[in-house]
């Protein structure tokens, strides 16, 4: 291992204990929050946890510089690692235990099915960007009536949170500190990460859509545990709901709005097909009210699988 290696290692190393420590502090600020405003945990780590503003900046950036694979792969790979990888490993981790609305799940299958608007053509038009911005703006208002009177779950953990409450100034500021210090420590693992692959030498499909992905979002596994480790299942559930409507709805509708990009052959053909499968199996798995360690371990064979067949097809 050359020194360059060794120091993209060490970035992503620190990349990764940053994001742990900065999960525990937004975790302790989103239950504040829900708690003040009397709405679902749930709720507020979909509208909050789910928004990761790196994921944008990268597709944006990738669709100005005509980076089709890489825009697009921050939307349909981003997805995948985040139904598959972020949800399976964490369920091997901490099986995930939470009781979602039918309504939500429901939402969460049907968001990467509209997700397809955007490739109906050469170039991503910028009319169905419009739509999907609408759409999620949507999504997340029914998201938020239809938790509010609904029980995720139920713990001890709950009822301690429920009788602590927090000043307001003080859970905005736990909030805005672990965002900031997730994206901070997310922008080390996306670096260190994106230094590994280039030395890698490998293909633009590969890389665009699986490995650029999975550098951006690697720290999701970490926000999937620790709020279950914590007993804040409904937190974790609330971060992979979220994160795939931010992906599917608010991002693929930015970079086709603002930035439109052609339409790979292979985005329309695999990419979109694979995450539709995925995440109908994964609402399969929530529906049951419960992702065990047998069911992680089927999801992240789909990812591990997916890789493959993007590193193949060319």
């Amino acid at each position: 291992m050359n020194a360059a290696t060794a120091i993209a290692a060490l970035v992503f190393a620190g990349g990764v204990v940053l994001v742990v420590l900065a999960t525990e502090r937004l975790l302790e600020g989103l239950v504040g929050i829900a708690t003040i405003l009397r709405v679902a945990p749930f709720a507020v780590s979909a509208v909050v946890s789910g928004m990761e503003a790196e994921n944008v900046a990268v597709g944006l950036a990738a669709g100005s510089r005509g980076a089709a694979e890489v825009a697009l792969g921050t939307v349909f790979g981003g997805s995948i690692f985040v139904v598959c990888m972020a949800l399976g490993a964490g369920a091997l981790i901490v099986p995930l235990r939470v009781r979602l609305p039918r309504r939500v799940l429901a939402l969460f299958a049907l968001a990467p099915l509209l997700a397809g608007l955007a490739l109906i053509g050469d170039a991503t038009p910028r009319w169905t960007g419009a739509l999907l911005l609408l759409l999620f703006a949507a999504s997340l208002a029914y998201l938020l009536r239809v938790s509010r009177h609904h029980t995720f779950m139920e713990s001890e953990e709950v009822s301690e949170a429920v009788e602590k409450r927090r000043p307001l100034w003080a859970v905005i500021a736990l909030t805005v500190a672990g965002i900031a210090l997730i994206t901070g420590g997310g922008e080390l693992v996306a670096s260190g990460a994106t230094r590994l692959i280039a030395d890698a030498g490998l293909g633009a499909g590969l890389v665009g859509m699986v490995l650029t992905p999975a550098a951006i979002e690697a720290e999701e596994i970490v926000r999937q545990v620790v709020p279950a480790r914590a007993g804040r299942h409904d937190v974790s559930a609330g971060n992979v709901v979220g994160t795939l409507l931010w992906f599917t709805l608010a991002n693929l509708g930015l970079i086709a709005l603002v930035t439109p990009v052609r339409v790979p052959r292979l985005t329309r053909a695999v990419d979109w097909p694979f995450l539709v499968a995925a995440s109908w199996l994964a609402t399969a798995f929530l529906a049951r009210g419960r992702v065990g360690r047998v069911a992680g371990a089927v999801l992240v064979a789909l990812a591990v699988a997916y890789a493959i067949l993007r590193g193949v097809i060319r």
